[in-house]
């Protein structure tokens, strides 16, 4: 069973869902330039969205009447400071008050993220990541988060999947700001990320109003192995943690050059050699600031590969067959990632691990009955979660889960192709229907876990 302090939750972002008014005085981010540009599935955008910055009360009662506990969410830069620094938008300060005091009022613990994704477009045209400044820039902006939110909030995460916004919005560009820089930029928007967190952790504890948790979220596809012989294990374990796995045209799906400096101090050697003719300069100062203390470490993980050791001794990687379930996205369906990836991260890291990200779009339509039924979903967590389970029973000090996501909402790129929630969103009159799983997930919060069906038939190869 899961420990009887397991944190069951649910996770959002903000311009997923918020929408915006023309009153609210926030300013424009990436995303906002992103969606002008038209390279938004559908033409979509996000200026509604699930209209939670008006809804959010009912959003939250929802949550309530559904045995959600626990809420990670984002807060948006650009909301806080339209300009990325200076004024305070004081409608956004009392609107994000209200809405964490909202959740305290129904039980819900907030889980507040710094950033998912959301740049200041101001910043951004004074040069993003890339310009060295961004360091203090976001370092204010957690100032600001602390002063007003670290009273009535204990849970801070500074970034949500560096991988994602760094990757995809600066090395192949399909996500906003939808640039294709040359990898020693995108190795300098790196450093400059990381030593971002840093700054933001420091100024997280110089100002919060009461002792605070800190932790950082990224995320990557779990190298698993294929059979659970200890020669397969270990091929998988240095895979997942290797540098080397892609190309350099796309080398940001990587774990430990995300991970090692800020858990461990240190940058991979194996990474610091292969990516040594696009590195910046790197100083002791730097790395003492990206190594800050952290109460926690959160890692997003969707799916995974299979690795086996190869004839020849070394890691190979194992094609899955045809027929291998999919997602409505494409993704692939694979359970084991929760159990590998949370292990592999503990025996290195050692920091209780929360999953702050772990879901499944499924093509769910309302049926005739007027319900939202989505057996596959239910199928889908029901695996995760037991894979999860094994983790936990082995000894692996995983904290808490976070079900991606509450809400249907606009899924970046996708715009609303894809339906990850709990709740249905009609979108046209907003109305919200939980589909059949937000009622299975409410009993996996109720009984911890004990409607799990498929915890005692863990697969091994």
């Amino acid at each position: 069973m899961f420990p009887e302090n397991f944190v069951w939750g649910v996770a959002s972002s903000a311009y997923q869902i918020e929408g915006t008014d023309a009153e609210d005085a926030r300013g424009e981010n990436v995303w906002d330039a992103f969606v002008r540009e038209g390279r938004i599935y559908g033409g979509h955008n996000a200026d509604t969205a699930c209209d939670h910055m008006h809804r959010y009360k009912e959003d939250f009662a929802l949550m309530q009447e559904l045995g959600i506990t626990s809420y990670r969410f984002s807060l948006s830069w650009s909301r806080i400071l339209p300009d990325g620094v200076g004024a305070v938008n004081g409608k956004a300060v009392a609107m994000y008050r209200d809405m964490i005091l909202e959740m305290k009022k129904r039980g819900i613990t907030p889980y507040v993220t710094l950033f998912h994704w959301e740049f200041p477009l101001k910043l951004y045209e004074k040069g993003g990541w890339l310009n060295e400044e961004s360091v203090e820039w976001f370092g204010n902006y957690a100032r600001v988060i602390a002063e007003n939110f670290s009273d009535i909030a204990e849970y801070f995460i500074t970034l949500n999947e560096p991988q994602c916004f760094i990757g995809l919005g600066h090395l192949s560009g399909g996500h906003a700001p939808g640039v294709k820089l040359e990898p020693a930029k995108v190795f300098q928007i790196t450093h400059n990320v990381l030593k971002a967190h840093g700054r933001a952790v420091q100024m997280l504890r110089q100002y919060a109003k009461q002792p605070i948790k800190i932790g950082y979220a990224p995320t990557c596809g779990v190298a698993y192995p294929y059979t659970e012989r200890p020669e397969d294990i270990e091929a998988a374990r240095s895979v997942y943690f290797a540098c080397d796995r892609q190309p350099i045209e796309n080398w940001t799906w990587n774990v430990a050059w995300f991970s090692d400096p800020v858990f461990l101090g240190r940058y991979p050697e194996e990474g610091l050699k292969l990516f040594a003719p696009y590195l910046p300069e790197i100083t002791k100062e730097d790395m003492e600031l990206i190594h800050q203390p952290l109460d926690f470490m959160g890692q997003n993980i969707y799916n995974g590969y299979w690795i086996r050791q190869g004839a020849d001794g070394k890691p190979e990687y194992v094609d899955r067959p045809a027929d291998f379930p999919m997602t409505a996205c494409g993704w692939p369906i694979t359970p084991e990632c929760l159990y590998w990836g949370v292990r592999f991260l503990y025996e290195r890291y050692h920091l209780p691990i929360y999953i702050t990200e772990n879901g499944i779009s499924c093509a769910d339509t309302v049926a005739q009955d007027g319900a939202v039924h989505d057996p596959g979903r239910i199928e889908f967590l029901d695996k995760y979660l037991s894979c999860l389970q094994r983790a936990v029973e082995e000894g692996v000090e995983v904290a808490g889960y976070f079900l991606w996501t509450f809400l249907d909402n606009f899924e970046w790129e996708k715009g609303y192709k894809e339906r990850f929630g709990l709740v249905y969103v009609d979108y046209p009159t907003q109305k919200r229907i939980p589909k059949d799983s937000a009622y299975w997930y409410r009993e996996v919060c109720r009984t911890n876990g004990g409607n799990l069906t498929y915890r005692k038939d863990f697969p091994k190869r």
